[in-house]
């Protein structure tokens, strides 16, 4: 896999490249909106990204908080595009604690006596 480090690649192109997103078009609304900081500072979806750079993104109800380990502006296969980041320890156990929390949450949610209407 080349490295891009000289040249640069756009946040919202590696973020597409590395399948955080479907589509450069929503991966520039979720830098616009606020969704995704680089080195804990929002961003512009122009922003080269760098080496070693921490990204935080959310996507739906999970947070993720990863390292930039490769850069490449083209997308590839699933198992290549996550060999461009590592994900923390820290933001693996926190979304599991959240999931766990939100799968209990439906468990002992009652079903409405009527319906709704």
């Amino acid at each position: 896999m080349k490295e891009k480090a000289a040249e640069g690649v756009r946040l919202d192109k590696w973020l597409w490249a590395a399948r955080f997103y479907k589509t450069r078009a929503v991966a520039r609304e979720m830098i616009e909106g606020g969704k995704v900081h680089y080195n804990g500072q929002r961003s512009k979806p122009s922003k080269l990204v760098e080496l070693n750079a921490v990204l935080t993104l959310r996507q739906g109800n999970d947070e993720r908080t990863v390292n930039v380990l490769a850069i490449t502006g083209q997308r590839r296969p699933a198992t290549e595009a996550t060999q461009l980041y590592e994900e923390t320890a820290e933001s693996i156990a926190k979304r599991e604690k959240v999931a766990l929390a939100r799968k209990m949450n439906a468990l002992t949610m009652a079903p409405p006596r009527s319906p709704p209407g």
